[in-house]
């Protein structure tokens, strides 16, 4: 039995009439014949009764066509739910993020991209940038964003964004009154830096910024996450400089101001992903983020 047959008795079922049937399925009679006589050759039992007016069903018929309509739908939604994935519209996709990832940007790409593809579960993970990549190489995430992403052998990286740097101070601090902040004048005063982690990120842009300005740079406290920096900063350790989405963040006390800097403007924010991944949901969450790049 084949779903070509199956399909062909259940019109048949329905009509009772060979004529009427393969009208309805747009098709000549003898074809649907032969095909009606193989499948209850294929069962071994006669299916219908040939009467001068048509054809009624026998006890072996009527059983088949109990269970016949529900293989069919069956089989339609599998076609139907292997299309859909097919086409990006149905599945699972695992995404890195790290721990300021959802200030600004990237809630915006992916509530974009469950409102055009509602069906695709997307499940977060919160890692650092080096598990980002390990993850990436070892398929257990299919994107990553992140900033200041290093060359990888494998790893396609995009720029969707380039974020302006703010100064982060406390309200009561003198360059609070400033419009703009210049990098000189952070010269000697605490600074909060962040992420403290060992692959290159933003404290190392700033330290380098510093450096490359001539600006004596005073590190207060190291912390692992933007968060932790900004309650710091609310508690009045000093400074950070951080980007403009983390201005989102507003504890009591706490103002934000641009920097004026030569080496240090912007940060990258970029998507990561595996070259060569043909995975129809990472294209569709591709167009999306590409759509959304400024």
């Amino acid at each position: 039995m084949d779903l070509r047959q199956l399909r062909y008795f259940v019109a048949l079922a329905d009509e009772r009439h060979f004529g009427r049937a393969a009208e309805r399925l747009h098709m000549a009679q003898p074809p649907l014949t032969r095909a009606i006589r193989g499948l209850e050759d294929d069962i071994g039992a006669a299916l219908f009764l040939r009467t001068p007016r048509g054809v009624e069903l026998t006890e072996a018929g009527r059983a088949l066509l109990d269970e016949a309509p529900q293989i069919l739908a069956m089989v339609r939604r599998a076609e139907d739910k292997a299309q859909r994935a097919g086409a990006g519209m149905l599945g699972t996709i695992d995404i890195g993020i790290y721990s300021a990832a959802l200030l600004n940007t990237i809630p915006r790409v992916l509530s974009a991209f469950r409102r055009e593809r509602p069906q695709v579960r997307i499940r977060l993970h919160n890692l650092t940038k080096a598990q980002q990549i390990q993850a990436l190489h070892e398929r257990r995430i299919a994107m990553a964003f992140n900033r200041l992403v290093p060359e990888e052998p494998g790893i396609a990286v995009e720029v969707i964004l380039r974020e302006p740097v703010r100064v982060a101070l406390h309200e009561s601090h003198p360059l609070a009154t400033r419009r703009a902040i210049p990098i000189t004048a952070l010269a000697d005063q605490p600074m909060v830096l962040y992420p403290n982690v060992p692959m290159p990120g933003l404290a190392q842009q700033v330290m380098q910024a510093f450096q490359a300005e001539g600006v004596k740079l005073r590190v207060e406290q190291e912390v692992e996450d933007v968060y932790t920096a900004i309650a710091l900063v609310a508690g009045g350790f000093g400074c950070c400089i951080t980007t403009a989405s983390a201005a989102s963040l507003q504890p009591p006390g706490v103002v934000y101001r641009p920097l004026r800097s030569t080496h240090l403007r912007d940060i990258d924010l970029a998507c990561l992903y595996r070259q060569g991944d043909d995975s129809p949901v990472l294209k569709a969450l591709l167009k999306v983020v590409r759509a959304q790049r400024r």
